[in-house]
This record gives C-alpha cells, sequence and structure tokens, in this order.
C-alpha cells in the first residue's frame, strides 16, 4: 500500500522522485500522479499503474514561468501571454517540446503540455525537485480523478510508492489545455480557466481543437466516469426519467429533490465542478444501478463540467474495464445525506 506523507514532508517526496517512485500529489484541480518527466524508466512506471496506453500524452508540472522556457522550445508571444496571466493556476500551455522531457513523456510527440499548479504542496515538491514533473490524474486510466488522497490509495493502492495528503482539491476540474504550436491557438480541453478569460488575453478566438485524433490528455469520448451508468437529463425531464424508478436509480443535480440517492451540489458550475468527482464516487459506492444527472444552470466553467460529464456519460470502447463499485471502508467517504452539498 502506499505510504502516505504529511504537507511538510517534501524531503521524502523529492527523494523518492529522485529514485524514480511514483509520488502522488495535490493540485488545484485534482491529484496528479507524479514521475520525473525526464526519465523514461520513471514514466513507464505512470503508464503502467494507471494503465495508460503508451501514446496518450502527459502534462509535465513545473514550479515557475521560467519552466516554459527551460523545458519548452520555439515558445511564441502567446504562449507567453497565457502563462504570465494564469500561472500559477489550472491552465496548460502546449508548446514544443525540449531538453528535459522525455519522448516518452509526450507519447513520441515533438509537443508537451506544460503548467504550474496553483498548490502551495505541489509549488513545494516542483520547487525542491527542481525538474519536471510529469503528473496525470493519480488514478486507473479513463475513470473518475481524485480530489483526495483517500481517492488515491483507493484506486491505486500499491501502485503508487507515496501519497502527499494536501486536503481536498479546490478547483476539482482538471486543466483547460490550449495548444499553442499552430498558426492559431486552439483550446483541446476545457477544464479551470474559461475559454473568454483566454481569449481576453489573447485579443482573439480559440479555435475549436476539440474533434480528430485525441492528442491531449482528456480528448477522448469516454473519460472521468464511474462504474455506475450515467445518463444526462435535463431538468424538465427529471420527473419522468425518474418515474417508476426504484431506490437503485440515483440523482445528482444542482438542487434538492430529496430521496435516498439524491446529491445536490451548487447550481453555480464551480461549485458543482468542486464537488463533482467525490459525488460520482459516492454514487458508486452507493451499489447504484443507473445515476441519472443534471448540469449546473450557471457559471463561466459551465462547458468543463459539461465535457466532463458527458464524457462520463459516454459508452465505453470495447475492452475498456470499468472501475470496479468502491467499497464502504478504505478511506472513501460513505453516502451524503439527500440534500448534502459539497
Amino acid at each position: 500500500m502506499a505510504e502516505l506523507l504529511g504537507p511538510d514532508d517534501i524531503a521524502t517526496a523529492v527523494a523518492a522522485l529522485e529514485r524514480g517512485d511514483l509520488v502522488a500529489f495535490p493540485t488545484e484541480t485534482v491529484y496528479g500522479l507524479g514521475a520525473d518527466a525526464g526519465s523514461p524508466s520513471a514514466v513507464a512506471r505512470i503508464f503502467a499503474a494507471k494503465g495508460r496506453p503508451r501514446g496518450h500524452p502527459l502534462i509535465v508540472h513545473i514550479h515557475d514561468r521560467g519552466g516554459l522556457e527551460r523545458l519548452g522550445r520555439n515558445v511564441g508571444e502567446e504562449a507567453r501571454a497565457l502563462a504570465d496571466a494564469f500561472w500559477p493556476g489550472p491552465l496548460t500551455i502546449i508548446v514544443g517540446r525540449g531538453h528535459g522531457v522525455a519522448p516518452e513523456t509526450t507519447g513520441g510527440r515533438d509537443t508537451v503540455g506544460l503548467r504550474v499548479p496553483d498548490h502551495p504542496v505541489a509549488l513545494a515538491l516542483l520547487r525542491a525537485f527542481g525538474r519536471g514533473v510529469a503528473a496525470p490524474s493519480a488514478n486507473r486510466f479513463g475513470s473518475v480523478s481524485p480530489t483526495t488522497a483517500a481517492h488515491v490509495v483507493d484506486d491505486l493502492g500499491d501502485r503508487v510508492d507515496y501519497v502527499v495528503d494536501g486536503g481536498p482539491c479546490r478547483v476539482g476540474v482538471e486543466s483547460t489545455i490550449v495548444d499553442t504550436t499552430g498558426s492559431e491557438p486552439a483550446l483541446l480541453r476545457p477544464g479551470g480557466i474559461s475559454p473568454v478569460e483566454i481569449e481576453a488575453v489573447l485579443g482573439r478566438p480559440l479555435l475549436d481543437g476539440r474533434a480528430g485524433p485525441s492528442r491531449a490528455p482528456g480528448m477522448l469520448i469516454s473519460h472521468y466516469a464511474p462504474a455506475v451508468p450515467v445518463e444526462l437529463v435535463e431538468t424538465g425531464d427529471l420527473v419522468g426519467a425518474l418515474a417508476g424508478a426504484g431506490d437503485d436509480v440515483g440523482v445528482i443535480a444542482p438542487y434538492d429533490g430529496g430521496g435516498r440517492c439524491w446529491w445536490a451540489l451548487p447550481a453555480d458550475a464551480a461549485g458543482y465542478g468542486a464537488g463533482l468527482y467525490a459525488t460520482l464516487r459516492d454514487a458508486d459506492r452507493a451499489g447504484l444501478r443507473r445515476l441519472l444527472v443534471v448540469a449546473p444552470t450557471s457559471g463561466p466553467l459551465r462547458d468543463a463540467v459539461l465535457d466532463r460529464l458527458r464524457k462520463a456519460a459516454a459508452p465505453r470502447p470495447a475492452g475498456d474495464g470499468a472501475a470496479a463499485p468502491r467499497p464502504a471502508g478504505d478511506g472513501a467517504a460513505a453516502p451524503r445525506p439527500a440534500g448534502a452539498e459539497r
């Protein structure tokens, strides 16, 4: 089983990274599964631990704005402007891959996604390590991302060597990914920074780069999925969808409707997103047959939350095993009473 570290035990975590071990750590978005981005053997352990396809690139976390130039190549003015505006923060910027990032980290691509996380524990770890840390979400590939240290242990167990416990993640959905390597900047994944904010800095619209082959984390059709089948419904259709349903059908909605397995989240997308992944895990533990989900109604991060919900509801490709329901205990939170909010 993974060894849990406190938020001040940075030296142990750094020594582990130096040895090529896997260290999960908190960011403001989700917990990351970290390894030395320059070490092919360490990065290979990430792919093995997650069951992640080797061609699916990893985001590299850095501790300051200067890492954009140290680990990137052919960095343009728009990438620099975005880094100045949003780092530290939930924005990943794709630039050319420079020295210090192993080709295995980027799935053989000549580009790399870089970001500076906005979390004191992550920044302390990255500063002390001094090099780039490859860190996808610290869970099995395709399943619900972890927003607490307990979620990491629950998902990965002894597949990860150390977990630094920094408390619950504040944002709760992954970073926005913007590709700056083309003639026009493109949005590859919506996340914790809204496209409107990014376009205000760039002074021009973002291309929608989400169609086509997967070239960044989170671009697959099915992702972020619990074991229980998820169905997105509109508020007006919820009553009909629940007609005749038994206690094995649950609901997540931005309001309190009562019922044994009803989870209420805030109507604003930022609050909804902060509690979404933990609530999906609660729903798995409730042993439901089906989960009906009503999306948040407002907020600049609504597109990011809708993206996660649509991917959670998408059919899984053949052979893509869903995560097993989480048993009670083992650090997972018990289902909350109806109406409880995160």
